[in-house]
This record gives structure tokens, C-alpha cells and sequence, in this order.
């Protein structure tokens, strides 16, 4: 009887030790990888995505944001998430344009030259996007653009002409490209050697963010600013398909909420780094302009050729999008 009573009491315990194990792999970790470090809008903007997740989910999925490039350097994350050796991550589309070339569409200069029309863009590009990530096993959660992009100036610019012969800062393609079509002098410099490369004379002008301005003190070498807004980058935050699958009905619903949200406030966010980024360069005694009617024109027919370009190398794909984004 005695062991009888052992053996009962031996598998009661071995049960409850059973449905406790099964109550801590009823919680789901993910990885979530992130090039910018944690003071950064975007980072900042995933880790109070991460805290949402988890409240609506009532725990049972726990996100984890490695920002600064920790778990995967940026170029890495995209083929991570697709493999599956993390359950998301936050990528530039830009940085992938090479793969497929409407990747890079909002970084196509003057196409979208606001928040508002990258809103836009944002809204034509994004049935194309969802197309090609279900393809390669992922979907796309929300994306938060870059704050605008501008010409910083060691002198007054009021038309194109006016940038010809100028030492000009080419860090891509695509700024190495507006060089050659102002008949500007392009230099390539990293981000590492900007400051010093604009203190001993190396350029003279770059495109860039007010944000990019302020980390390099620009404004001690630099005098002007002109608000072009030329283009808006995002950033996309995507999901391996199978890992989304894989959660029950009410935690998907958690995530998909919670990118919504984060969607708007990174959003929001964006503009106000913008705005808060251009009064500080205007503390610091930088002049910040708006492009004259001149400069706006001519750049634009730079923008224009790069579309042109584009287009051939997008093809059908390519003009459905842009159709799509000039529809009234």
C-alpha cells in the first residue's frame, strides 16, 4: 500500500512538474536586431513597441531589442529574420536597393520631398514590399522614416549652377550621382572622417540630415542649410513568416496593434528629431534656409534623370509604383 501511495504521489508530482514546464514554453522569445544605438528615435521607437507586445500579450510573447548592431551588423539583419536566426529585426530598405531595386525608391532624390508625399510613397510602395517579403518568408510589420535630407553649404547656393566645381561629399551611389549631374566635384568621405574632411577643406558641401549635422558640428565648418527635404529613407521592421505563424490568434493581434502604434509615433518622432535638429544648428549660428525656387528646380531635374534611371533598371514593377504614387 505504501508504495502504491509512493507511486501515486511520484506521478502527481511528475504532473505538476509537467503542466509547470508547460506553462513557461507557453512564453515566446524573440530577437529582434537593430543597426542605431539606444538613444536613437528608431531604437527607441522598438523597444516601446517590444514593452507593448508584451502588456497585450500578457507576457507570452517577450521581445528582445539588440540596437547598435550587437546581434547582427546591419547588412546582416535582413538575411538573419529570412533564415530564421532571428524572429525580426528593423532594416533600411535603401541599404537593399541593390537586391531589388524598388527597395530603394524612397531614396530616389526629390521624388518625395516631404513627410507628407513620403507618406505617400510610403502607401504606394507598400503592397510591392509585402509582395516581395512574402515571397522570401517575411512580412512586413510597420516602417518610420528618416528625418529629411538637405544641402549643407560653405557658401550661398541659389541654383544648381552654383554647385558646380564644389568639393561635394559622395558616401553612395546616389550622392556620388547628384555630383556628376551639377557638374559638382565628388569626394568620397565616411561618416568617421566627415568632420575633419570639412575642417582642413577636403569638401565643401554634403547631403545629409540636420541630425548628421548637429553629430559632426557641421555648423563649425559649414554656414548654410538649405531644407531641400530631397528624400526620406525608411526604416522597415519585418517578421520571419514562420516564427508570426507560429503565435496564437490573440498574440498576433497584440503584435500587429502594437506595430500600428509604433507606426504612428515613430512617425511623429521622426518629425520632431527633424525639427529639433534644425533649431539646433540655428543655435550654433547655422544659417538654415529654404531652397530658393531656382535650386528647388534644378535639383529636381537631377532627381528626374535618377528617376529616368531607375525606372529602367525597376522596369514594369517600377512604373506600376510610381504610376500608383503620381495618382492624384
Amino acid at each position: 500500500m505504501k508504495r502504491r501511495l509512493f507511486a501515486l504521489t511520484t506521478t502527481a508530482a511528475a504532473l505538476t512538474l509537467a503542466l509547470a514546464g508547460g506553462a513557461a514554453f507557453a512564453q515566446t522569445k524573440w530577437d529582434l536586431p537593430a543597426a542605431y544605438p539606444a538613444t536613437n528615435f528608431h531604437t527607441e521607437n522598438l523597444v516601446q513597441f517590444a514593452a507593448d507586445v508584451d502588456k497585450a500579450s500578457a507576457g507570452k510573447l517577450k521581445i528582445t531589442v539588440h540596437g547598435n548592431g550587437a546581434l547582427f551588423k546591419a547588412p546582416e539583419i535582413k538575411r538573419a529574420v529570412q533564415g530564421g536566426q532571428a524572429q525580426a529585426g528593423e532594416i533600411l530598405l535603401v541599404n537593399f536597393q541593390n537586391e531589388w531595386p524598388l527597395f530603394g525608391v524612397d531614396g530616389l532624390p526629390f521624388l518625395a520631398d516631404s513627410y507628407d508625399a513620403s507618406q505617400k510613397l510610403a502607401k504606394a510602395q507598400k503592397p510591392f514590399l509585402e509582395k516581395k517579403l512574402a515571397e522570401q518568408g517575411m512580412a512586413l510589420l510597420y516602417t518610420v522614416p528618416w528625418p529629411t535630407q538637405g544641402i549643407f553649404a560653405k557658401k550661398v547656393i541659389n541654383s544648381g549652377a552654383d554647385l558646380k566645381g564644389v568639393k561635394w561629399r559622395a558616401y553612395s551611389p546616389s550622392t556620388a550621382r547628384i555630383a556628376e549631374l551639377v557638374g559638382a566635384q565628388p569626394v568620397t568621405v565616411q561618416a568617421a572622417e566627415l568632420s575633419q574632411a570639412m575642417a582642413t577643406g577636403v569638401i565643401e558641401s554634403y547631403m545629409s540630415s540636420g541630425s548628421t549635422g548637429m553629430d559632426t558640428k557641421t555648423y563649425e565648418s559649414l554656414k548654410y542649410f538649405y531644407d531641400t527635404q530631397a528624400w526620406l529613407p525608411k526604416n522597415a521592421v519585418i517578421v520571419n513568416k514562420a516564427a508570426f505563424d507560429a503565435l496564437d490568434a490573440s498574440t498576433k493581434q497584440a503584435v500587429l496593434k502594437a506595430a500600428t502604434d509604433a507606426e504612428v509615433r515613430g512617425l511623429a518622432a521622426s518629425k520632431k528629431t527633424n525639427a529639433d535638429s534644425l533649431d539646433k544648428l540655428k543655435a550654433n549660428g547655422m544659417n538654415v534656409l529654404p531652397p530658393s525656387p531656382q535650386l528647388k528646380a534644378d535639383m529636381k531635374k537631377v532627381g528626374d534623370v535618377m528617376l529616368k534611371e531607375w525606372l529602367e533598371k525597376a522596369g514594369p514593377e517600377g512604373k506600376a509604383l510610381i504610376d500608383a504614387y503620381n495618382k492624384p
